[in-house]
């Protein structure tokens, strides 16, 4: 889940008519320093990056001694991933006004997104004692900081501090919240709050809420009814229906800390279901196996509606290096406006073959994991899916990865047949590419003297 914060709680409201007035002022006089750096947020939000940063430094030209421009130019800094930079920056606001709410904000945010952990804890300290206690803003950050190093504890009570961001979208409240108390019988209605990823991911919980008395009714994305039927709830709610007469509900993302999640006591993935008209379709498009082939499947990007796709996607392009190793077949189960990567490859489109166009839900999906040896792909809902499916799949997870994969080693517990292939600080993507193409071999290698290049059987 991403929540925008912008500047700390001064978010530009109305960027085209910041961006007129600032231009204005700029008009009038040159040298505004404060009409520089407004000039750089609106620039920034429109993914504007290199003319931000500039903005802003021309900002600091005329005052160099504003610690709020100092900290604009960090934000800015930060999301053009010069991640160094970006924390430079903020310590110089800092400096220059060490008692700013908002500018120790930023400093704790960019700590985190640079992978500096335990001095973003520190520096949110910091934040929580000038702001007299912990905002909502300084809780989610402190939760996604406290996740990430595996806090689940105090991560987890942190991550509902969500429900107070005014920019958080959920459905408005339509009973008393369950707060893990018994349930002795009652009906508890299970909201789906965030994307198809993160409804695979906590699945596994909803028959912990049967197991611990209650009846759920379940809403789900259609896009997911089929591949989790087996989860069997007493009622099906289509996402975004009206809510339902019950006793209690629950975010599906609260169920976590309600269970008391640590890291020793992740449950298991959810079972899902593949129907048989699904698996027929699979079989009838992947065919018969050449002999001594191993079957990959492929993503290289999450939905673009995701705020932070650009972070953890790539492109197609270096996907393909795979297809030169000898025996390797690619299948792309990409979906969306991406797929078009395919078509421009014209007559070498040849050496993917492209599974995306007949994809209708995520039981087709499934289907096709299932006859695949291995899923290599940059994080989305899909990796959430083959880790599900208990398939072995990579995932090539950026520098600061969504908090389930943690921050160092190639393992995730909630995910046993995942193996994570992580960005480093450069967030430089070829490193990447080429441990999996040297592990790629090594596993064609393997499986040929074991003979196990063989059709995996649904």
């Amino acid at each position: 889940m991403r929540i925008e914060t912008d500047d700390a709680d001064k978010a530009l409201d109305d960027d085209e008519r910041f961006r007129k007035a600032a231009e204005a002022a700029l008009d009038a006089d040159p040298s505004n320093a404060e009409a520089w750096s407004i000039l750089g947020m609106s620039l920034r939000r429109a993914g504007k990056l290199a003319e931000a940063i500039a903005c802003h430094r021309r900002g600091l030209e005329h005052a160099p001694g504003k610690g709020g421009i100092w900290s604009n130019l960090g934000n800015a800094l930060t999301e053009a991933g010069r991640l160094a930079e970006g924390v430079a920056a903020q310590e110089e606001a800092v400096r220059r006004t060490p008692r700013d709410r908002t500018v120790l904000f930023n400093r704790a945010v960019a700590l985190r997104k640079a992978g500096r952990y335990a001095d973003a804890l520190a520096a949110i300290d910091r934040a929580v004692t000038e702001n007299g206690g912990p905002t909502a803003l300084l809780r989610w950050e402190r939760a996604l900081t406290r996740l990430q190093i595996g806090d689940y504890v105090h991560g987890f009570d942190d991550y509902e501090a969500r429900k107070q961001i005014p920019s958080y979208l959920a459905r408005t409240p339509s009973a008393p919240s369950w707060n893990g108390q018994p349930l002795d019988g009652r009906r508890v209605f299970v909201t789906a709050e965030q994307g198809f990823g993160d409804s695979l991911l906590v699945a596994r919980y909803l028959p912990m809420v049967g197991k611990a008395g209650g009846r759920p009714i379940y809403e789900c994305h259609p896009e997911l009814r089929r591949v989790l039927s087996g989860l069997a709830p007493e009622e099906w709610r289509p996402w975004g229906a009206p809510a339902p007469d019950c006793d209690v509900e629950v975010s599906q993302m609260t169920l976590p800390m309600l269970f008391g999640t640590t890291l020793a006591s992740v449950p298991p993935p959810v079972a899902l279901t593949i129907p048989a008209d699904a698996r027929e379709k699979a079989a009838r498009l992947l065919g018969e196996r050449e002999p001594g082939t191993l079957r990959v499947g492929i993503v290289w990007a999450g939905r673009s509606s995701f705020a932070d796709n650009a972070w953890r996607a790539t492109t197609l392009t270096p996907f393909l290096g795979l297809a030169e190793i000898p025996g390797v077949r690619l299948y792309s189960l990409q979906k969306g406006p991406q797929e078009a990567e395919l078509d421009a490859l014209g007559p070498a489109g040849r050496l993917v073959v492209p599974l995306g166009p007949h994809l209708e839900d995520f039981a087709d999906t499934a289907a096709m994991i299932e006859r695949l040896d291995l899923v290599i792909m940059t994080d989305s809902a899909v990796a959430h899916l083959a880790g599900s499916l208990g398939t072995p799949i990579w995932n090539l997870v950026q520098y600061v990865p969504y908090w389930v994969y943690g921050f160092t080693g190639e393992r995730t517990p909630w995910y046993p047949s995942m193996r994570l292939f992580r960005q480093g600080p450069e967030l430089d993507w070829a490193p990447v590419f080429a441990s999996v193409r040297a592990a790629l071999h090594d596993e064609v290698g393997r499986r040929t003297a074991q003979g196990a290049l063989t059709a995996r059987v649904p």
